[in-house]
């Protein structure tokens, strides 16, 4: 009764959500401690489960990923036509399932999100209609493998823990594969159209604010030996427009348009800062660099030094960014204030009230409420964000896709997969070898390595593990099991079963999922095991209904994330959210059966 109440004084805490979720998980495990409930040798057991450990690695693999420039390779892919909004949504989900499958989901919405909202400027529409779908899909497709979820992680370690084995890599993919597929046709042909008329008929989210930018060719561009007017194409796919070509700092005649691009020329375009990354990714371009000559420093505290070395394992990225009264540059202009000696950070473009400047952009005074773009390696346009006190609005990365760096990306974690299929190796320590060889090969810079692990949710596994272990071992799983049990007393294991799953899946509709499957995943085995039927069908039921948060924006951080571009209510997700659970029962349970048989 002591654990019960403890438990629910953390559940209801976290519900509240006025602390942070990792402090209320730790109070939690002290307080148990305190009381005699989890031994104090246990205490920190939790932080060498291998579930912790993968949910930290996963993340660190996401950021490869990202910086190989494989997922912007896809990206560039998938935004390149206007299409049929069915087969947008379908697109997109299959996109952003496939993604979610190998590395974290909230990445893989952050990466898709703006193109989503990007192709919605294009043709004219709410951004409402397809962020909703697009946010479900990154969840349904976290189901397919063991890392594509944390539940996944957690219900393949309780049953290493319960069962003597764990789960594989690929176990979840049978039962997962079916019920995203069915859950992304449902999105795609139905779905969209559940979304409230008031945001369906909403104006289009309004344009990005833009920019001109001058944008240099390097020798290894795929610019070099192009006519100026033959980069249209991949200017309109890229939805910046092409204005002038230079060449020794003069503007060629007729803006260039049938001359040959050499190294060194000077590309100028205009567009909006997604558009304009996405153009420099394309064509291997460079944002130019405007050296400032020496001179007095400003009366003003010094900044960071800027950073030495490892520049190329740092990804480049530009950044908009507005301009405070406070702000250190206002009143001051970017050659005044040593912008590119302090930080090695470029202005490439100043937006007033929709007055675009490009000449004297170094020289020119800033103004409070001015959008300017700066870019530059991630870390230094971050810092120099932060030192000028400026606000961020929009961060896009343009660092060159490399073949070789794509295919050390996915041949690492495929060699991890493969090693740790073979049982020869955990998959904690594959994965570990892998994260470890994208660290030795630059993939992850040493300065962003340890910012990628979201360690609030680190911390809070960590901590509600022992909870969950102590509430299992005197038996108040074995109480919930048996309540479930009552409540479907002369029925089938079949009737059980799906009762839990709605049980779990209203549950992680109001709490986070990690914790929900601390708790389900016990369960689901107790209840197995009065039964006297398999326990895989049981816990692998939990893990799908785990990842079910479709009700509301608090049940998954994906759903939050859409609710302001989208401008969605509290009560908009279950229009969509409730036949989309349906769909994963009517799907899920039959699948269940069929895989992991009674």
């Amino acid at each position: 009764m002591m654990l019960f109440a403890l438990f629910g004084g953390v559940l209801l805490l976290l519900l509240w959500g006025r602390l942070r979720h990792d402090l209320v998980a730790a109070g939690g495990l002290f307080a148990g401690v305190l009381a005699g409930l989890v031994p104090e040798s246990k205490v920190f057991s939790g932080f060498s489960n291998p579930a912790v450990l993968v949910v930290a690695l996963v993340l660190i693999a996401s950021r490869a990923f990202e910086n190989s420039g494989a997922l912007g390779l896809v990206m560039s892919r998938l935004g390149a036509n206007e299409r049929p909004l069915p087969v947008h949504v379908a697109l997109t989900g299959t996109v952003a399932a496939g993604l979610s499958a190998v590395i974290n989901n909230v990445a893989a919405l952050a990466l898709l999100m703006p193109l989503d909202m990007q192709a919605a400027r294009k043709a004219g529409r709410s951004p409402s209609l397809t962020l909703m779908p697009l946010a479900f899909a990154t969840i349904l497709g976290g189901m397919v493998t063991m890392i594509g979820t944390p539940p996944n992680i957690i219900a393949a370690s309780i049953r290493e823990r319960e069962l003597g084995a764990s789960y594989r890599m690929l176990d979840f993919a049978p039962v997962g594969l079916v019920v995203a597929a069915a859950g992304l046709a449902f999105v795609a042909l139905v779905g969209w159209r559940l979304i409230p008329a008031r945001l369906r008929d909403a104006r289009p989210v309004s344009r990005e604010e833009e920019f001109v930018a001058d944008l240099v060719v390097p020798a290894e561009s795929a610019a070099i030996g192009k006519m100026f007017a033959e980069l249209e194409p991949q200017a309109e796919s890229a939805d910046v427009v092409l204005t002038e070509l230079m060449r020794d700092g003069e503007g060629l005649p007729g803006g260039g348009r049938f001359h040959r691009i050499a190294a060194g020329d000077v590309l100028v375009v205009e567009g909006a800062t997604d558009a304009i990354a996405g153009f420099i990714q394309a064509l291997g371009l460079q944002p130019e660099h405007n050296e400032e000559p020496a001179g007095t420093t400003p009366a003003q505290p010094e900044a960071p030094e800027k950073a030495k070395g490892h520049h190329d394992a740092e990804r480049l990225a530009i950044m908009e960014v507005v301009v405070r009264s406070d702000a250190r540059i206002a009143g001051r202009s970017a050659k005044s204030i040593r912008l590119r000696s302090r930080f090695g950070v470029t202005l490439l473009g100043i937006s007033r009230r929709g007055r675009l400047f490009r000449e004297q952009v170094q020289t020119r005074v800033i103004e409070a409420g001015d959008m300017l773009l700066i870019g530059g390696s991630r870390r230094a346009v971050i810092d120099a964000a932060n030192w000028l006190g400026v606000l961020p609005i929009n961060e896009a990365s343009v660092t060159p896709a490399r073949t070789w760096k794509i295919a050390l990306a996915i041949g690492l974690f495929v060699a991890a997969i493969a090693v740790a299929s073979t049982g020869w190796l955990s998959f904690a320590t594959t994965l570990g070898m892998a994260v470890a060889g994208y660290a030795a090969a630059g993939l992850v810079a040493p300065r962003e390595f340890y910012d990628q692990i979201e360690w609030p949710v680190v911390v809070m596994l960590a901590c509600l593990l022992p909870l969950g272990a102590a509430f299992d071992e005197v038996g108040g799983t074995a109480l919930a099991a048996d309540f479930i049990l009552d409540l479907t007393r002369g029925g089938s294991p079949v009737v059980a079963l799906i009762v839990m799953m709605i049980v779990i899946m209203t549950l992680s509709d109001v709490l986070n999922n990690v914790a929900t499957m601390v708790i389900a995943g016990p369960l689901a085995i107790a209840m197995a095991r009065k039964l006297g039927v398999n326990p895989d069908t049981f816990l692998m039921a939990a893990a799908v209904a785990t990842s079910c948060a479709f009700l509301t924006p608090i049940g998954h951080k994906n759903n939050t994330l859409i609710m302001g571009p989208g401008g969605y209510a509290f009560g908009d997700y279950w229009r969509l959210g409730l036949p989309l659970e349906i769909i994963v029962l009517v799907v899920g349970v039959p699948m269940l059966l069929i895989v992991w048989p009674l």
